[in-house]
């Protein structure tokens, strides 16, 4: 047994490590769980035809929310045992405990958020049953009862992100937070959907809602990262999930509806509906938003530069959707007019989200226990 300050040290760490990456690892598998769940149902809708509240889609989108919920319940409850025990709670296990309910409760804050979002998830969840029962089934994916499925799983999923940049020391840590961040972009093309009822002429507003979080995204990743990479490594993990997806989605709902005597629809176009949503030039222009980055090292301030990287990544990426629906559907031809103005639409709002992704990154630094506080709280 090591009793020098630097062999406890050591031991503490690993204990952290050991004590961090189960309930890490569990909440982001639910969130992995409920992205299956959602691209498989959406290519039911379009392949197979409406359905009931039990399917195995389904199941997946409600199992995984229920899996980051007790994880995170689990977190909070043993960090309130600690907490009345006297005993000291690792800061680097989802974030500072916070006070709720008064002093009931002691929740790490990443745990907070996500098992809040569960227990949304749940009062939506059971709306949504109503919402079956009512009607019979389901014909769209921005029903009321939808959104705030879709927005109470992208909770816990901004949750998940936290729960990973708290340990921002290991090296998982910071892996989780790039594989987490991929997954919000992932599910968020499909949130963005909830706008299609705005009709602005020559402007492609779900194209510009995509924009507008992705950059937001790749830049909280440059932000969190604090060094040239951050950027390139959330897109290229968007861009794992959409060659996964690709495959898995179309497959999965042709099996399901196999296995349970349904026919295909004899007009479907083979093109996987959720991954066709994520944007597939997002990787190059990652690059060039790296690029733009190094500027800071130049003397600009990193406000600024955050700022001109949104704009250009919301331009280049509002630029990029129309054509590539065109490429993906099969389309004639390109409405440059539409093209245009999506990327000018999408530069405003780029704006916007560069800078709010890159303050976002640095509340995400700021998760994690300072060096030198021995890591707790």
């Amino acid at each position: 047994m090591d009793l020098t300050a630097g062999g406890a040290r050591v031991a503490s760490v690993a204990r952290s490590e050991r004590a961090g990456l189960v309930p890490a690892g569990t909440v982001l598998a639910g969130s992995v769980i409920s992205l299956i769940g959602l691209t498989w149902d959406i290519q039911w809708h379009g392949d197979v035809g409406p359905d009931t509240f039990f399917t195995l889609p389904h199941l997946f989108l409600y199992s995984g929310s229920a899996i980051s919920g007790l994880a995170s319940l689990v977190v909070v409850l043993m960090t309130t045992a600690a907490r009345r025990a006297g005993r000291q709670v690792d800061a680097s296990v989802g974030g500072r405990a916070i006070n709720v309910f008064g002093k009931l409760f002691a929740a790490p804050a990443g745990y907070l958020v996500t098992g809040t979002g569960a227990a949304m998830f749940l009062l939506y969840g059971l709306w949504d049953q109503w919402w079956h029962g009512l009607y019979g089934f389901d014909a769209v994916i921005d029903s009321p009862p939808h959104i705030g499925l879709l927005l109470s799983i992208t909770l816990s999923i901004i949750g998940t992100v936290m729960v990973f940049a708290a340990a921002r020391e290991h090296r998982w840590g910071t892996l989780g937070v790039v594989g987490s961040l991929g997954v919000l972009i992932a599910f968020s093309t499909v949130t963005v959907l909830g706008l299609q009822q705005i009709d602005v002429d020559l402007v492609d507003v779900i194209s510009v809602g995509i924009a507008l979080l992705s950059v937001l995204l790749v830049s909280a990743g440059a932000g969190f990262w604090g060094r040239p990479g951050g950027a390139v490594r959330v897109a290229a993990s968007l861009a794992v999930i959409q060659a996964i997806t690709w495959w898995f989605s179309p497959w999965a709902a042709e099996a399901y509806a196999s296995a349970v005597g349904l026919p295909m629809r004899d007009y479907i176009d083979g093109v996987p509906a959720m991954p066709a949503m994520m944007p597939m030039a997002l990787l190059p222009i990652a690059a060039v938003l790296e690029a733009v980055y190094l500027l800071s090292r130049r003397g600009l301030s990193a406000g600024r530069v955050s700022v001109l990287a949104g704009g250009i990544g919301g331009f280049l990426v509002g630029a990029s959707m129309p054509i590539q629906n065109v490429i993906v559907y099969g389309a004639s031809h390109v409405e440059w007019a539409l093209v245009f103005g999506t990327a000018a639409a999408g530069a405003v709002f780029g704006l916007l989200g560069g800078f709010a992704g890159w303050r976002f990154g640095g509340m995400l630094r700021l998760l994690a226990p300072a060096k030198g506080d021995d890591a707790h709280a």
